[in-house]
């Protein structure tokens, strides 16, 4: 299997700038009214008029980037597009611009992205629109694919910028009620007030993060497994694996410890969950906050740091994004493949590094389910299919580590990043289906049979690992170990028995 090369990797993040719903914002406002005005183009008047429009809209574009009215809280968007159409009653409006911005949005949303890029990509149908316009109106993540958040979002943008602008040209001539500075001060002074008051007193369903640093359990002198693997099954919600056919997977969960309240982060995008799994801690601290990266590179230790302490090596197998935040220790694969074959190109992979590496720790990451979730929507048979298959290809995994003996006195943890909601994007503001994740671990130094019911977070995975591996604690870990999973048998030394 194909790395992903340094076009994929640029591209990537080049995509992320549309994908991610805060820098996407900005970008869709400035083209769409640029592509609006395009015969004014040559006219010196129309670009000036433009960046006094745009200079005029900062402090709303500032106060979208911060607040991202997530979930039920984006129906409070709409009243200050209200509050502005009645301030500024008497000011013109283009209702060409804004009908054709919302085209615009809906073509780039159902047609590019959920249909062109995912045939070109991963090798959807040229009729996914025909499904993918519903996932866009029920949409309630981060992404630009929001239509409940963007559009009253990019509206009252465009309302600004245009009549911003329309006032400078006319030299500030124009009935009352038209628009004046005072009164858009006091627009901004009072939209400020309102998210604030909203996010404060409202936005509460935030994950609880964990205030001292990792001291439930001191590393063990001697490591009790000689090898850990964890199998990340990207985007796996936790209904929709109990509903699937995983009869392997299963029998591992039955034959170790599961935690059936395992959180994710918040917010829930891949690279911010991955970072905070493989860290210890949250993203106001490892400095992740979404799939686009701003500064590359995590501001604190990881755990292939904390390995390399000690001379032991860990590998993630993983996508283009995660280099973003974790660097040379990811190996990296391509994304741009049909996504039937993309989770038996991962494995196969997976296989030559542990031949040609043999690291301590390999982190593996399974991507079919979530982009069959954010392409065709999470609820569909064609997703649960997705779960199966990873299932079967895990089972074919640890048979094949097996009979290597990589596998012997090994330690398997499954889990998911964070779970999907059924939208475009999938995941991000913890939607149902976005909080809870599959988890277990599985092995000779793991419980069998045990069920833990408290809720635990994906942070504890990184002193987790170093705690099976014998390696000292990241610098900034705050999660737990997770002890539960560790009786007697976890100073036993003998063979992992698959399956």
């Amino acid at each position: 299997m194909k790395k992903a090369s340094a076009f994929e990797i640029v591209a990537a993040r080049c995509w992320n700038l549309l994908n991610e719903g805060r820098p996407f914002t900005p970008i869709f406002v400035v083209g769409a009214y640029a592509l609006y005005h395009m015969r004014e183009w040559s006219d010196p008047l129309f670009w000036a008029s433009i960046g006094i429009g745009l200079l005029a809209a900062l402090p709303v574009f500032a106060l979208y980037f911060i607040f991202d009215f997530p979930l039920f809280l984006r129906n409070y968007l709409w009243l200050p597009v209200v509050a502005a159409l009645v301030v500024w009653r008497e000011a013109p409006l283009d209702l060409g611009l804004y009908g054709s911005a919302l085209a615009l949005f809906l073509f780039f949303t159902i047609y590019f992205w959920g249909t062109f890029y995912y045939h070109l990509r991963i090798g959807t149908s040229w009729w996914n629109f025909k499904r993918f316009w519903k996932l866009v109106l029920k949409n309630s993540d981060s992404t630009s694919g929001n239509a409940q958040e963007q559009m009253p979002k990019f509206l009252l943008l465009l309302f600004i910028v245009d009549v911003a602008g329309r006032r400078w040209l006319s030299g500030g001539a124009g009935p009352e009620g038209s628009f004046s500075w005072g009164t858009y001060t006091f627009f901004v002074i009072g939209l400020a007030l309102y998210a604030w008051i909203l996010h404060r007193n409202l936005f509460d369903w935030k994950p609880k993060e964990i205030q001292t640093y990792t001291n439930n359990a001191d590393v063990p002198e001697q490591a009790l497994s000689e090898k850990v693997f964890v199998l990340v099954i990207d985007g796996m919600r936790k209904d929709r694996f109990e509903e699937a056919d995983a009869p392997f997977l299963k029998k591992w969960r039955a034959g170790g410890t599961e935690y059936t309240q395992m959180e994710t982060v918040y917010p829930a995008r891949t690279v911010v969950c991955f970072s905070s799994m493989f860290t210890g801690t949250y993203p106001r601290e490892h400095g992740i906050t979404s799939n686009m990266v701003w500064k590359l590179g995590i501001k604190v230790e990881s755990i292939f740091d904390s390995l390399r302490k000690i001379g032991k090596r860990g590998r993630l197998l993983g996508i283009a994004h995660l280099i973003d935040s974790m660097g040379d220790d990811v190996e990296s694969v391509t994304a741009v493949m049909h996504n039937d074959k993309a989770d038996r190109n991962i494995m196969e992979r997976a296989k030559l590094i542990m031949t040609e590496q043999n690291p301590d720790l390999l982190v593996v990451q399974f991507i079919a389910t979530d982009q069959t979730g954010h392409s065709m929507g999470a609820l569909y048979d064609e997703y649960r299919l997705k779960i199966e298959e990873a299932d079967r290809l895990i089972a074919e995994f640890a048979a094949w580590l097996e009979s290597r003996g990589y596998a012997d006195n090994a330690t398997f943890i499954v889990c998911a990043d964070h779970g999907q909601a059924d939208g475009i994007g999938g995941h991000g503001h913890l939607d149902e289906g976005e909080r809870y994740v599959p988890f277990f671990m599985y092995g000779p130094a793991i419980r069998a049979g045990v069920k833990v019911e408290e809720k635990h977070s994906l942070v504890s995975v990184a002193p987790t690992l170093s705690y099976l591996l014998g390696a000292p604690y990241p610098g900034s870990s705050r999660g737990p170990v997770l002890v539960d999973a560790f009786g007697t048998a976890g100073k036993q030394t003998r063979k992992t028995k698959i399956g």
